[in-house]
């Protein structure tokens, strides 16, 4: 009788082991969650309304975010009827054993998103990272910039631009990557010089890939936007066993304010490494930002 609830037990375990591994790869990486954040920043006008689509993490690649699911999240994004899409970076490199996505074949589904006030993006890591031509000399323009401008997308790097909605101006700024350069987690991030753009006391939305650059970002800017993290990919128990942030779980997901100042952290669409996601189902991020309605 011992011996068959050994067995009984260990038969159980694999079960539910193989049930949430199967969950994980087959289940979870194909949703689509709306993340929504009705927001009331202290740096931003309540009478300049603004609705953004925010996208972050692709990592296309066969099977998981393939062409025909990145088509199906444009439409859904169109759907949302955004003012304005913000794009994170991470378009580039799936898990190790995928097929990537050339920038080319992600570029022209990216093409399908359109907004009034436009499409503007900021690259990520593994855009650099899966460059090796920018890896070895060490700076240049990056694949997956030439893919987003030949999409008709706006990129930023270390760029600010004063944007107007219904007569109203606002800054959008898009910070260079923080981890650009592999070997050396070398970045070309220049907050400073980025900040130095604007002009006047318009209010500001900074992108930036990581959120590790939050710390050093003045109250001047409303709104910080990142991604990076995927929400940690892998939740259990309240907990992720990885999280690409110096600052841990500080900035891995949601709505972070510190100080006065706010952070809206992305989980992102896509896989990374291992193509699996538990406890941090992919999203779209919708900005509801002006008129003083309750979050």
């Amino acid at each position: 009788m011992k011996r068959r609830a050994v067995l009984a037990g260990l038969f159980g375990s694999l079960l539910t082991t193989l049930g949430v591994g199967g969950y994980a790869t087959a289940v979870e990486p194909n949703w689509l969650r709306i993340a929504r954040y009705d927001l009331d920043l202290p740096a931003w006008p309540a009478g300049l309304t603004l609705r953004a689509a925010v996208l972050s993490d692709f990592h296309a690649c066969e099977p998981w975010l393939n062409a025909d699911r990145l088509n199906a999240i444009c439409d859904s994004v169109a759907d949302l009827e955004p003012d304005i899409v913000l794009l994170l970076g991470d378009y580039c490199e799936g898990p190790r054993f995928s097929r990537s996505l050339k920038p080319a074949e992600w570029g022209a589904c990216l093409a399908r998103l359109h907004a009034p006030l436009g499409v503007h993006a900021v690259l990520g890591n593994h855009d650099y990272w899966a460059d090796a031509a920018v890896q070895a000399a060490g700076g240049g323009s990056t694949e997956a910039e030439g893919a987003l401008t030949a999409a008709g997308i706006d990129v930023y790097v270390n760029r600010a631009r004063r944007m107007e909605k219904d007569g109203r101006g606002f800054w959008l700024a898009g910070l260079g990557d923080q981890l650009a350069f592999i070997r050396s987690r070398r970045g070309l991030d220049d907050l400073d010089a980025t900040l130095d753009q604007i002009e006047g006391d318009e209010p500001v939305l900074l992108m930036a890939h990581e959120p590790d650059i939050f710390p050093r970002v003045p109250p001047r800017v409303a709104l910080t936007l990142s991604g990076h993290t995927h929400g940690g990919q892998v939740r259990l128990f309240g907990h992720s066993p990885v999280i690409p942030s110096r600052y841990g779980d500080r900035y891995r997901h949601g709505h972070v304010t510190e100080d006065g100042r706010h952070l809206v952290v992305s989980a992102g669409l896509g896989l990374t490494w291992l193509p699996v996601r538990l406890g941090a189902p992919p999203e779209i991020v919708l900005l509801e930002l002006g008129g003083r309605r309750t979050a």
